[in-house]
């Protein structure tokens, strides 16, 4: 299936760079550019693609309002933001709003095709390492807040969310938890559901603000 993917960016030199190289890959196609926030959202809301690629600084609406904008909308798409500055206030900010991954524009284009495929299949994060630093580092500045729908998890589903919050992919929780990739993928759907999550990247959050793991517990 192809990967139909918006870009929004204030820049018409880095959109024109941006769909080179989606566009040089096959299953990959540009359905839209957006050169600010509000018109990222009217957009992705029009041609309801896969995937936003979204500046973190535009005009008239910046990044992280947009994207909050569009993941509320019925059936949303992924969204990976791009950005100049690695900050951990960014990052942060951007998982916390609901986007799956966080990506600097100076990355390499193979980085960048990589991070368009794993959101798309939704089987792992963009630099695992970094985010769930970043996360453990910001949610343990409060007390942990234990949810209600926590309750629902089955003491399996409760282990592959700890996984989850380390990083894991599918595959490496498969090896951990001696199953097949099958059975992870139906354990994380579970997980997700029951938790109405959107994808990993929330998982992870999630994980950390609920104090299912504590920061320093789930690295390594």
């Amino acid at each position: 299936m192809t990967i139909r993917i918006v870009l929004a960016d204030d820049q018409a030199m880095i959109r024109a760079g941006l769909r080179m190289v989606v566009e040089s890959e096959p299953g990959m196609e540009i359905v839209g550019e957006a050169a600010d926030g509000a018109e990222a959202v009217a957009l992705a809301s029009r041609v309801r693609p896969d995937i936003v690629l979204m500046d973190i600084s535009m005009p008239r609406m910046d990044g992280l309002a947009a994207a909050r904008r569009v993941l509320d909308g019925p059936h949303p798409p992924k969204v990976i933001m791009l950005t100049t500055f690695d900050t951990d206030e960014n990052l942060y900010a951007a998982l916390r709003a609901g986007t799956s991954g966080f990506l600097l524009k100076v990355s390499p284009p193979e980085q960048l095709v990589e991070a368009i495929r794993v959101v798309a299949g939704g089987d792992g994060l963009l630099d695992p390492a970094v985010t769930t630093r970043v996360i453990a580092s910001f949610a343990g500045r409060h007390e942990p807040v234990r949810p209600p729908q926590l309750a629902e998890l089955t003491p399996r589903e409760l282990e592959v969310l700890r996984m989850l919050a380390r990083g894991l992919t599918n595959a490496e929780i498969a090896k951990e938890l001696f199953v097949g990739e099958a059975t992870v993928k139906t354990h994380v759907a579970r997980v997700l559901m029951k938790l109405n999550l959107r994808d990993r990247a929330q998982a992870v959050v999630f994980a950390y603000e609920s104090g299912v793991v504590t920061p320093g517990s789930a690295l390594g």
